[in-house]
């Protein structure tokens, strides 16, 4: 993709003209719309697209932080895998400074655990092979985009003292759940560019077919942003039949990644998953498949919480802003009891948090709060 054709998703001239047209739309009424990815979130607040909103209009975050809806738990088994003898625990950067219920892998890190930082799985899988006579457990995190990487690291021949504590999550099932448990009025939503190159526009039909909801896959560019917002709010107002739009054409596909995903099949199969701040959702996590089940660190080295999970922390809501239900500047710890320097909650860790990101471009995020 040449430097030229992105550049015109990024013409100013053609997003003030977007800006104008969404301040303009004739609403007449409350609408929520939400979209569900981290990178999105972060591209919204640094062009400030808040700002240009119609009176009645929220645009709000759901969970489309992968680190922010991992529940304690996960992060827990893996600070109890850290303190065992002659393990090495891999983590992205993302979930090092994550608290959990009584520490963090930081934490774990400064009181002389080996915790390392990877940049992908087969930096683990290096690890590993680097150290036969040390167990290494990796923290597989992440949405689909994530997975089929760690899929590919693992399904070849992986080294026999390798295994992962699995927390990938799944969006569709998450999307569903949101709709069908009522939580909040979203009418539609702004699908994840990155999660779509593997899902296809065809991974959300039951958006359509059985949930009765718009959605548009979108790419991170303000035109991009700006074009999905008005498209949704139209839809929604022509009270027509429910469709999913893609608009990020140049890179995701109507099938998406097939071979992505069948690599994903072959080492994971679904199962019931914990969100942070949600509960279970069926089917919205995946573990190793049978074949791959020694690669499960949580049954092959049987591991435990040493305490119970604490999801959520006194004073965070955390788990309220990933359901949408909560701002970021209307919870009281935000940016003096927790900021980047001194999180409280993950969404503040992390790099695809919603608090982060509207911390980090707080005065573009067209709040009016600072």
């Amino acid at each position: 993709m040449t430097e030229e054709f992105v550049d015109g998703f990024r013409d100013s001239a053609l997003a003030r003209k977007l800006a104008g047209k969404l301040r303009s739309l004739d609403i007449g009424r409350p609408m929520t719309i939400m979209h569900v990815c981290g990178t999105h979130e972060h591209a919204i607040a640094r062009a400030g697209i808040r700002s240009f909103l119609p009176e009645g209009l929220r645009l709000v975050a759901g969970p489309g932080c992968p680190v922010c809806v991992c529940p304690a738990r996960d992060i827990d088994l893996a600070v109890a895998a850290s303190r065992r003898k002659g393990f090495i625990v891999a983590t992205f950067g993302d979930m090092f400074r994550v608290p959990a219920s009584i520490s963090s892998l930081e934490e774990e890190r400064a009181a002389g655990r080996d915790v390392r930082i990877v940049y992908s799985p087969l930096d683990a899988v290096r690890l590993a092979r680097e150290h036969p006579d040390r167990e290494v457990v990796f923290v597989a995190v992440g949405f689909e985009t994530t997975a089929g990487p760690i899929a590919a690291a693992l399904r070849d021949d992986p080294p026999a003292n390798l295994a992962v504590i699995p927390s990938l999550r799944l969006i569709p099932p998450a999307l569903g759940f949101l709709l069908d448990a009522g939580i909040g009025p979203v009418e539609g939503f702004i699908l994840p560019g990155h999660v779509s190159t593997v899902l296809g526009r065809e991974g959300y039909a039951f958006l359509e077919s059985k949930r009765g909801a718009h959605g548009v896959i979108a790419g991170f560019e303000p035109v991009d942003l700006l074009s999905a917002v008005i498209t949704l709010v139209e839809m929604i107002l022509s009270a027509g039949t429910p469709e999913v739009v893609n608009q990020y054409t140049r890179v995701v596909s109507e099938e998406g990644n097939r071979r992505a995903r069948d690599l994903i099949s072959s080492v994971f199969v679904e199962a019931d998953s914990e969100w942070r701040g949600i509960g279970a959702i069926p089917r919205s996590g995946l573990v190793p498949a049978p074949g791959f089940s020694r690669l499960d660190a949580v049954r092959r080295h049987h591991l435990e919480p040493e305490t119970p999970p604490v999801d959520v922390r006194p004073g965070c809501l955390c788990h309220e802003v990933i359901l949408g239900k909560t701002e970021p500047e209307d919870c009281p710890l935000f940016g003096s009891g927790c900021t980047p320097r001194r999180p409280r909650g993950p969404c503040m860790v992390s790099s695809e948090g919603t608090c982060r990101a509207r911390y980090q471009y707080r005065s573009a995020d067209g709040t009016g709060r600072n």
